[in-house]
């Protein structure tokens, strides 16, 4: 029998939409799942995060830290740090914070190899890049 653990949830928040991936139960792959449009509020997207731990059976949730190149503060740090603690709250799951850089370009990027048209990127960038976060994670452990 192979053992299972609970699984981890991504997310790449951002101003207009946060990307979501899902773990395997085993904690090796990271996919995409859905982009959750923020239209400025975090409880909606926090509403459907609740929704997606009882549907997957959520043990953790890794969330992109946008970390600027020179390691000072910035507003997006500040603002997903501030997320973070309404998610915990929220939820009660342990919040891992990943190092974001460069995920969105490198979303683009995989986009643009796999020959995804430019107008279908809008709609996936943000959930490619959760993707990137997570298994960057996972590849970590």
């Amino acid at each position: 029998m192979v053992p299972t653990t609970k699984r981890l949830l991504a997310l790449d928040y951002g101003t207009v939409r946060v990307g979501v991936a899902i773990s395997d139960p085993l904690r090796i792959l990271a996919r995409g799942l859905e982009t959750i449009e923020r239209q400025g509020d975090d409880e909606r997207v926090i509403a459907r995060v609740q929704e997606l731990i009882q549907t997957y059976d959520i043990g953790a949730i890794v969330l992109g830290l946008p970390l600027r190149t020179d390691d000072l503060p910035g507003e997006k740090e500040t603002e997903t740090r501030a997320f973070a603690e309404k998610l915990f709250a929220a939820t009660g799951l342990e919040i891992i914070f990943q190092d974001e850089r460069y995920t969105t370009v490198m979303a683009h990027e995989l986009m643009s190899q796999a020959k995804i048209k430019v107008q279908d990127r809008k709609k996936i960038v943000d959930q490619i890049a959760a993707e990137i976060i997570l298994q960057d994670y996972l590849n970590s452990l």
